[in-house]
């Protein structure tokens, strides 16, 4: 019994399946044809075809014709498809398919679906570029997706590059969702004069939701194997991580010690307003760092911070308490460990901008070396602040009166007192005020002028009596002018009887985003200092200035001068031109000048670069000169090809190594030069990786200092 009625509708009975035609022909009730724009639909799946059969006696459905398949795992093309209702198994031949969910696609000679085995694909391909762009396939016997397995399964797996065949497997997985799972991370290649050659090979364990590991073997031709591990956990309260090197033996060591270093850091809220924080670090060596690197130091840090402690803060009170501990690298002064230190701050607004101020501290210092002595500091700061903040500018008075007491142990034998109490008052009144006025200069649509001033007065009182246990001077630069205070920590408070004047203008375009800022200021010293450790000798600080320029929709300047009012020499000077079209798209050029830091003096040259050199090749790089010595201190050169499925990456450096010799003293002149490779698979457990080389590349770059930007 033929029928023909473009549209009509049959339900295969007992199937679940609908089935949509231009022409429908039902013989006996047990056997159908359908002809032209077959759609047969069921509940997960669904198939387009030119031609379709249902033998209801054998429960098959054959069909054939431009097929289309499509279910929430796999999408396919084929010549032909079997269905069999009875087992729900599904075939198709001689296909081309698309993975859902995840990125690959190629074509299979024979896909095999069913609810309790999933998918088999045979006589496979697989890739994850696009169509007529095949840079790397994989050409398998047979791809195994079970259902509810989170990896896939390959069996006799030929890997080609450019159609050249260079690895073959006879069985592997591969993640097939973007959970976290366990596996075999790609290689780490390079090779350094310290190291020699360095294969790395990360495994990454995924113990549970919430906990993770990472562990590392290293092998270096020079050196020996390296474990290193990294542990992570997570909980709705708290977080943290361990990391831990280890190396038994180096066979570049002239003794047989250990080398390692470990990190713990925890942070986490265990009630309203509380926090607590860990961070915990060691290495055995002073020259850990330089030999081995570090994913979280490098060559030129000194200490090794430990600290340890709780936190509480709400809108008007912040309490902390802290154990601070160091481990010193190289042959550095010994500085004092802070066991503990308690910290209470406490604000409260009385009435119409007046606040009651208190900051009070009480800490216990001890020190390693037997020529400084113990101490315990009590401080308490107890104050009024008076503010107004209006459109116009803002005004501030404030008078502090700032008392501490020491009890120095066996204090006589350095020098000092074993009590001393010292009580200082300071008042500081501070004002500030913006104009504006319309303006052409530079295309700009209107102009600030921000005059400010300070007034600062601290009394005196000899402090000789004081060791010095967490106090060094700071450094000034325009916003320090106006920071009311020359020392860190609370050993050395200068008398003070200044005045400071400061003035910053601004050109606005019209959406009143910054053009120019440039801004000047200058400390002027009413009377000279008696705290010797402030004693300057001149009535006026350094000149210091600061300009910000957008020079165009591209280029930017920043620059910040400190000019010695006596001498009119530069102290310190930075000088930074940016050339931005994108995050990874820039150059810089900057200088940096300080006459004397440490008893040395710095006269510094740098270029840092990041430009695409095509659509898939990306280049970065930094090289930095010093000025006196006329000598390199630091290159770097970074190139990646990156396709839409797969990348490459070939980094160069060279740079003082810095190495510490028997004494505890950095060697000045010993460079270290070292090459690095990484090649990865997208789509198969790899990832983006061009932000890792750009962050390398670009380290120390700083972006232009704009409000705005």
């Amino acid at each position: 019994m033929p029928l023909d009625n473009a549209g009509l509708a049959l339900r295969a009975s007992g199937t679940g399946v609908e089935i949509k035609a231009n022409e429908t022909s039902v013989q006996q009730n047990k056997m159908a044809e359908f002809a032209g724009k077959v759609q047969i639909i069921s509940d997960s799946a669904q198939i387009q075809a030119q031609h379709a059969r249902i033998d209801k006696v054998t429960q098959q459905l054959n069909a054939s014709g431009n097929i289309r398949f499509e279910d929430p795992q796999i999408r396919v093309s084929s010549d032909d498809v079997h269905l069999d209702f009875n087992s729900g198994e599904l075939s198709l031949d001689k296909t081309a398919y698309e993975m859902v969910g995840i990125n690959g696609r190629g074509e299979a000679g024979r896909i095999e679906l069913s609810k309790e085995r999933g998918i088999e694909l045979q006589d496979v391909s697989f890739t994850t570029c696009p169509v007529g762009e095949e840079d790397w396939e994989m050409i398998a016997s047979s791809i195994q997706l079970a259902p509810g397995d989170i990896w896939g399964t390959v069996t006799h797996a030929r890997f080609y590059m450019m159609d050249v065949p260079v690895l073959y497997l006879p069985y592997f997985k591969f993640p097939v969702t973007e959970q976290r799972q366990s596996g075999v991370l790609f290689p780490k290649f390079s090779s350094s004069d310290s190291t020699g050659m360095s294969y790395e090979q990360p495994y990454y364990w995924n113990i549970a939701e919430n906990y993770d590991a990472t562990i590392s073997p290293r092998a270096m031709v020079n050196r020996g194997v390296q474990l290193k591990t990294e542990f992570r956990y997570l909980t709705d309260k708290s977080q943290g991580q361990i990391d831990l090197e280890y190396m038994q033996h180096d066979r570049n060591q002239d003794s047989e010690e250990e080398r390692y270093f470990y990190r713990f850091i925890h942070r986490s809220s265990f009630a309203k307003g509380w926090q607590l924080n860990i961070n915990i670090n060691a290495i055995s060596d002073d020259n850990y760092i330089v030999d081995l690197g570090s994913d979280f130091y490098n060559r030129a840090d000194t200490h090794l911070y430990r600290n340890a402690g709780v936190a509480y803060r709400d809108d008007n009170l912040s309490f902390s308490a802290e154990l601070r501990d160091f481990q010193l690298i190289g042959n550095h002064p010994d500085s004092y460990r802070a066991l503990p230190e308690l910290k209470l701050d406490y604000v409260e607004p009385l009435f119409n901008g007046l606040d009651f101020l208190l900051h009070s501290e009480l800490t216990y210092f001890d020190s390693a070396e037997q020529t400084a002595p113990a101490a315990t500091r009590f401080h308490i700061a107890p104050g009024l602040r008076y503010s107004v903040y209006e459109n116009w500018g803002e005004f501030s008075a404030e008078t502090t009166l700032l008392q501490t007491n020491y009890r120095q142990q066996d204090g006589d034998q350095y020098g000092l007192k074993d009590d001393v109490s010292r009580t200082i008052s300071r008042s500081r009144l501070y004002g500030s005020m913006t104009f504006e006025r319309d303006s052409s200069w530079f295309g700009s649509s209107k102009q600030t002028l921000e005059p400010k001033a300070q007034y600062l007065y601290t009394s005196y009182q000899d402090q000789t009596d004081i060791g010095l246990y967490d106090t060094t001077r700071l450094q000034n630069n325009f916003a320090g002018l106006f920071r009311g205070q020359e020392f860190t920590g609370l050993d050395r408070i200068s008398d003070t009887n200044q005045l400071t004047l400061g003035l910053t203008t601004r050109l606005l375009d019209n959406k009143d985003e910054e053009l120019i800022r440039f801004s000047l200021g200058q400390i002027f010293y009413l009377t000279d200092n008696r705290v010797l450790e402030a004693h300057k000798g001149t009535n006026r600080s350094a000149l210091a200035g600061e300009l910000d320029w957008r020079l165009g929709s591209k280029w930017f300047m920043h620059s910040e001068v400190q000019m010695d009012s006596e001498t009119h020499k530069l102290d310190k000077s930075s000088l930074s031109f940016d050339y931005r079209l994108g995050e990874d798209k820039l150059i810089q050029i900057s200088h940096r000048f300080v006459r004397e830091l440490s008893n040395e003096r710095i006269d510094q040259l740098g270029i840092t670069a990041s430009w695409p050199i095509s659509q898939n090749w990306h280049w970065v790089g930094r090289w930095y000169k010093d000025m006196d010595s006329h000598r390199t201190i630091e290159s770097y050169t970074g190139v990646q090809y990156e396709s839409c499925c797969w990348s490459l990456q070939l980094v160069t450096q060279r740079y003082l190594n810095n190495r510490f010799d028997q004494n505890g003293l950095q060697q000045g002149n010993a460079f270290e030069s070292g090459i690095a490779l990484k090649f990865i698979f997208k789509g198969m457990g790899g990832g983006n990786t061009t932000r890792a080389m750009l962050n390398d590349g670009l380290f120390g770059y700083r972006q232009p200092y704009f409000l705005n930007e």
